[in-house]
């Protein structure tokens, strides 16, 4: 799975946060949800609006942000 298909960043939606394709929903709410123990269908039923594969693909966004890769910033 490519999360990218999946979950964009659009400076004027959700102050630019993290979300999924054809919603508000922030990325970060649904792994919230899942931090705090919730499973996925308590996630679905309460965000009818996320694709299917919305859980897995915020699970692989936050597996390529825990890479902690250095980045050069230009000055």
């Amino acid at each position: 799975m490519k999360w990218q298909d999946y979950i964009s960043v659009t400076p004027t939606i959700s102050h630019g946060k993290a979300c999924f394709k054809g919603t508000r929903i922030m990325v970060s709410i649904v792994l919230d949800n899942l931090a705090a123990g919730l499973s996925p269908d308590e996630i679905y039923k309460s965000y009818p609006s996320l694709p299917k594969e919305a859980i897995q693909a915020a699970i692989a966004y936050a597996a390529e942000l825990s890479h902690e890769r250095i980045l050069a910033l230009s000055a």
